[in-house]
């Protein structure tokens, strides 16, 4: 059995400026719901898919942990042994979980993405960013008054709610794109998200770059809007033209780098940096998707700037690791890692970006364990029979909006649980096969996989049933409502998000707080990582 920490050690852990890779290895809507601050989330559900690409040295201290008492005991346990199956030497497991955290006297937070969103708040404390209430620019868009609003959100989170008149432009290609999406330098400037955060970081990155537009963050993003009732936009794909690339504020944010002490390397530095079996190199390509898909550079991993400002944890799972940002324009990278600085990553930027040839080995993904696959066809014949049950092991959510007739849900953490005294054949449902495949070695007999899943299922005519309540809200533990709710029309779900948002900051402790590298009252940086 691996070995276990107390909480004590592993709050020491988390401040000795070593390498270390905190797990919450419940599903998603647990993990939201009280998780230790710089956890990151890897279900045990994807735990084989994902964590490769999260921490790709294996020698990293690594600690897993459960809920302990909120009925997930073991599951950490299941983890650790995963993950030394995987080859993982320095593996532990948190002795009693959260329960035990809080026992200890450390706080447990809601939400996701929570050094980012505190860091926002920082932000707007440190540096005083300007902010416009849902009204004002309401009432300044209503009388004609010259302003550009833009979106710092993916289109995807775009084209669910807008602001009227909203340009999306995600916060890591503002600088790149700013000077051909403002008429001239005295258009004032609003940024917003779905709330808070990239609201703030969009907003001070125009103002730290010097831009002569007056510029603000929209106070509450779209949830703001909304609370004072004002109506929003949705399905809306207005961005910026993806040719509308622009170098002109290349000297800002070069002096931008230079005044948070951004480290600027070369390929063949990253090169020796990758033959250091003592630390860990994420290679992030900062650009958008598009222009990853069509060139990027060997190793590279796509973190789009303002998703890794955002939601680091979703790219990097070791914390105090090497980090080298690149793009191609010698803009974004320089940007994106002035404020990954100041929230304390050790973030350099590739000489040469694109253009350094710079050639890494790319992060292997372990081999699923196979399934024979069965076809839609063959898996009615099968239930005609009543020789197979289906068990769906996709989103909760999807679940619900459609399934195959009889199917039932379920994750793996409960696939064994869920199937006892199950005699009949199993046929696996899943969007992304490896997580049928690795689910399956919780069962003790043999399983199935629906080939193409349910998109095969209803492209050969099959029928689909929806259920609005099954899986009941308590069994989706995969969901998060806390985050969910708010832009699904209930107002208390979104003042509810707001005011935990900003009052992520006084739950911190002294340690929390000195992780971050924020300018003080002078105006000057802090020593940032190195």
């Amino acid at each position: 059995m691996t070995e276990s920490i107390s909480p004590s050690t592993l709050k020491n852990w988390l401040h000795d400026g070593r390498e270390i890779a905190v797990f919450d290895v419940r599903e998603h809507g647990q993990y939201g719901e009280s998780h230790l601050f710089y956890a990151t989330p890897l279900p045990f559900s994807r735990l084989e898919v994902d964590v490769l690409r999260l921490v790709p040295r294996k020698q990293v201290r690594v600690v897993v942990y459960d809920g302990g008492d909120d009925g997930t005991a073991g599951v950490a346990q299941r983890a650790a042994a995963a993950l030394e199956a995987l080859g993982y030497t320095d593996v532990y497991v948190l002795e009693g979980g959260t329960a035990a955290w809080r026992k200890a006297g450390y706080v447990l937070f809601a939400g996701v993405n929570l050094p980012s969103k505190t860091f926002g708040e920082l932000v707007e404390h440190a540096y005083g960013t300007p902010r416009i209430t849902a009204k004002e620019l309401a009432a300044k868009q209503a009388s004609g008054e010259p302003l550009v609003v833009l979106d710092g959100r993916p289109i995807s989170e775009f084209h669910k709610m807008s602001i009227p008149g909203a340009i999306c432009c995600p916060n890591g290609e503002l600088a790149y794109r700013i000077d051909r999406l403002v008429p001239d330098a005295s258009t004032p400037i609003v940024i917003n998200c779905a709330g808070r955060t990239r609201s703030i970081l969009g907003a001070q990155t125009l103002i730290n770059l010097g831009i002569p537009n007056p510029v603000y963050a929209l106070e509450n993003g779209t949830q703001g809007w909304y609370l004072v009732d004002l109506p929003l936009d949705h399905g809306k794909t207005r961005h910026y033209a993806p040719d509308s690339g622009s170098d002109a504020l290349k000297p800002s944010a070069a002096r931008l780098a230079e005044r948070f002490q951004v480290p600027f390397v070369d390929a063949a530095t990253v090169k020796q940096w990758e033959q250091d079996t003592s630390r860990t190199l994420f290679l992030c390509d900062v650009r958008t998707p598009e222009e990853f898909k069509a060139r990027t550079l060997p190793g590279a991993q796509l973190t789009p700037g303002g998703q890794l400002m955002q939601a680091a944890d979703q790219y990097v799972g070791v914390r105090n690791a090497r980090l080298v940002l690149f793009d191609s324009d010698n803009v974004r990278a320089a940007v994106v890692a002035s404020w990954l600085r100041q929230m304390g990553h050790d973030a350099n930027v590739l000489i040469g970006g694109l253009d350094s040839g710079l050639d890494l080995a790319p992060a292997q993904t372990p081999r699923a364990p196979s399934l024979p696959e069965i076809s839609a066809e063959e898996l009615r014949q099968r239930l005609l029979r009543n020789e197979a049950v289906v068990v769906d092991l996709r989103a909760s959510m999807k679940y619900r909006a459609g399934h195959v007739p009889g199917a039932i849900w379920s994750i793996r953490p409960r696939l064994v649980q869920d199937l006892q005294g199950e005699t009949r054949s199993i046929v696996l449902v899943a969007d992304e096969p490896a997580v049928a495949q690795w689910a399956s070695r919780e069962l003790g007999t043999s399983a199935a996989l629906l080939a193409g899943g349910m998109e095969a299922w209803v492209a050969s005519g099959q029928p689909q049933e929806s259920s609005a309540h099954v899986p009941p809200d308590a069994s989706c533990i995969d969901y998060l409502f806390f985050v969910h709710d708010r832009h699904d029309g209930n107002k208390e779900a979104a003042r509810q998000y707001l005011a935990w948002e900003t009052g992520l900051v006084q739950q911190l402790d002294a340690r929390e707080l000195a992780e971050f590298h924020l300018p003080h009252a002078t105006g000057e940086a802090e020593v940032s990582p190195g």
